[in-house]
């Protein structure tokens, strides 16, 4: 009887995991750059104890003992890309993450958005973060180009062709599990992580867009569903609890 009772806790367990990856999904629908959660289950199975081994196969005393989550962040899909003609807006089409300099000192990853200048000249987001390719945008500098390449060129005064100001590197990720998500669209990549940096359009990294940024790659319609058949699992094991509570009541009834 105990047996059911862990079961349905584990599986309540799982399920609201599961209901908290596909409303962070839903609620992020808009952000730009936002890589969903892919929510996958798997079977938890546990070795007897020996008292209870006798009873069970000779050859695999083991059992099910419910489901466990594996949540995994799809960041190699792609978003779709949205033209905004604003020429400080970036955005990469295939593989691949800006790095960023953090508050700290650390190294966070970034899709893409808004650009914007900082008050020391380098090129950040629009949160004030900036490119670890440490780009510095002179003063006097009237519009910034930004190739597929990642080569940035600037327009000044008394030059006659665009200057040159660098080239923003992008970082793939081989272990899309060893990257942790943050607020506003920026990741963490773990210790174990291993970043292997790439020009852009070069060994399987993506390529720049100028003018546009990667909407979020979740399908509101497909995380609906989802989320209805995650409610009735629940429901089911809310039901076995239920179930077993009243069978127990029953066993405890017999006794007197």
């Amino acid at each position: 009887m105990s047996d059911a009772f862990h079961v349905g806790a584990v599986g309540l367990q799982t399920q609201q995991q599961a209901l908290e990856a596909l409303a962070n999904n839903i609620a992020n629908v808009n952000t730009p750059g936002f890589k969903r959660s892919e929510v996958r289950y798997a079977d938890v199975v546990v070795r007897r104890a020996e008292a209870d081994a006798a009873s069970a196969s000779a050859a695999d005393p083991r059992t099910v003992a419910g489901v466990m989550l594996d949540s995994q962040l799809m960041l190699n899909e792609q978003g779709e890309l949205e033209r905004t003609g604003r020429s400080m807006d970036l955005a990469i089409q295939g593989a691949g993450f800006f790095e960023l300099m953090g508050p700290a000192g650390q190294t966070l990853l970034w899709r893409g958005g808004g650009l914007k200048v900082n008050d020391d000249g380098l090129l950040a987001t629009d949160k004030g973060l900036a490119l670890r390719a440490a780009i510095s945008v002179p003063q006097d500098a009237t519009a910034i180009e930004i190739g597929a390449d990642g080569i940035v060129r600037a327009t000044v005064p008394d030059a006659l062709e665009p200057v040159e100001l660098g080239q923003i590197q992008l970082v793939r990720v081989n272990d899309p599990a060893s990257v942790a998500r943050l607020d506003g669209g920026l990741y963490r990549a773990g210790d174990d992580a291993q970043l292997i940096e790439a020009q852009p359009g070069e060994d399987g990294a993506g390529v720049l867009v100028q003018g546009s940024i990667e909407r979020s790659n979740v399908a509101l319609t497909d995380e609906m569903v989802r989320l209805m058949m995650v409610q009735r699992a629940y429901a089911a094991n809310a039901q076995i609890v239920q179930a077993a509570d009243q069978l127990m009541g029953i066993a405890n009834g017999l006794r007197r």
